[in-house]
């Protein structure tokens, strides 16, 4: 029987249970559940934080290993597009705001961190003779890039891991020698530094990471980043900013082809742990029933993801007295039961009178955010909580972004 990992943090004047999401398993479970406890238990003394871990028993395996997954394509990448292009097709249509073009761009460079590099190098022309001793722009970049590398991941904790790697790789690609031949070098260094954190944050995406930052420390990194490569302190628009918007549609396409497998690999285990949930939900929600029975009143459940949507099958299913607050984000509860899919409630019935308040956070920008108000007057809070991320990060940014916390213990019984 699945019980709680341990819990975090002593007294009992308010237990609350954290629920993970899909395709969550250890390590990262345990530096998630820290996460979340740290980000609470800043903001209220006395809360007793229990990490509920179902994923190690109940998550879905591939038993076979992984037979049924196709192989990796090695498609050859297509020619980076003209700079004088002006085309733009209706899916890319320009942004409402000035926030919503930034996380546009930045999207693109999550499709390809070295979008930006391609573009400036596209439109660079054959460097002519060069007098007697000059040094070519871009040895300075690779040799700043070189110096970060060799400083680890720890100078920039709030990047997480993978700096280090990142500076490596383009501190030896080809993309630097014609792209500093062209670019002012303040440009260039933003440039770069943009490169280095999209491609820190693609491959914690790639790792399923559920710990992605928000855009603000996103974007706070970045000018450190800049800087260290000699760049001024931000100040005025830098960047290319509208032509990687006017070549969003084709840059995404392309991330589709490169990753395919990695997108076929979310079957195992994030897509596998939803259908086996609703195939196979009753064991995890029993556990929960247990886990909760030995805890004292007040009880918060506080579920991400698919953890919403166990945590809130299990209220339906029987009352839990103890539990009075119930918390989900980025949660899909709300969409299942108004497609069928609930396990625990089929549409039109209304949320029986033991089911406590509900709590829903959402991101306007997660995909996979749902909301309740419309579909339970009365008995749901829908709040929006934008973390500057566009999806798939911003469904994994939630855990990053203090204002969760805050709205959550607001309302903490």
């Amino acid at each position: 029987m699945q019980q709680a990992s341990g819990a975090i943090g002593g007294g009992h004047m308010s237990a609350v249970v954290f629920i993970h999401g899909t395709g969550v398993r250890e390590p990262r479970f345990t530096a998630l559940a820290g996460r979340v406890a740290a980000g609470l238990t800043a903001l209220r003394d006395g809360l007793r934080i229990v990490p509920y871990y179902w994923g190690g028993t109940h998550g879905a395996t591939l038993a076979a290993g992984g037979a049924s997954l196709p192989p990796h394509p090695h498609p050859h990448p297509p020619p980076p597009p003209h700079p004088q292009s002006t085309a733009r097709g209706p899916a890319e249509a320009p942004a409402t705001s000035a926030d919503d073009d930034t996380t546009a761009a930045w999207a693109v460079l999550y499709a390809d961190p070295y979008a930006e590099l391609r573009l400036a190098a596209a439109g660079a022309e054959a460097s002519g003779e060069r007098p007697p001793g000059f040094v070519p722009p871009h040895l300075k970049v690779r040799t700043q890039l070189a110096t970060l590398a060799a400083q680890g991941d720890a100078a920039f904790p709030e990047s997480g891991p993978g700096l280090a790697h990142a500076a490596t790789d383009l501190a030896g690609h080809p993309l630097l020698g014609p792209v500093a031949d062209v670019l002012d070098p303040d440009v260039l260094a933003v440039l770069v530094a943009r490169s280095l954190v999209a491609r820190v944050i693609v491959d914690a995406l790639d790792e399923d990471t559920p710990l992605v930052p928000i855009g603000e420390t996103r974007d706070d990194l970045t000018d450190k980043l800049a800087e260290v490569l000699g760049a001024p302190p931000p100040g005025a628009e830098r960047g290319v900013r509208t032509l990687l918007l006017r070549t969003a549609g084709s840059a995404a396409s392309r991330a589709v082809v490169r990753r395919r497998r990695a997108l076929t690999e979310a079957a195992h285990p994030a897509a596998g742990d939803i259908l086996r949930y609703l195939g196979r939900g009753d064991a995890v929600r029993a556990d929960l029933r247990t886990l909760v029975a030995g805890l004292e009143a007040p009880v918060t459940l506080i579920g991400h993801s698919l953890g919403g949507i166990i945590a809130l099958d299990t209220l339906i299913s029987a009352p839990l007295p103890q539990v009075r607050l119930l918390v989900t984000a980025g949660s899909q509860g709300p969409f299942l039961y108004e497609s069928g899919s609930l396990p625990s409630l089929e549409h039109p019935d209304p949320l029986p009178p033991h089911v406590p308040d509900w709590l829903n956070l959402y991101d306007p920008r997660d995909l996979l955010g749902y909301l309740g108000e419309g579909l339970f007057p009365g008995r749901v809070t829908d709040v929006a909580v934008d973390s500057g991320q566009p999806f798939p990060a911003a469904h994994s940014a939630y855990w990053t972004n203090p204002v969760v916390y805050r709205h959550i213990v607001d309302r903490l019984p």
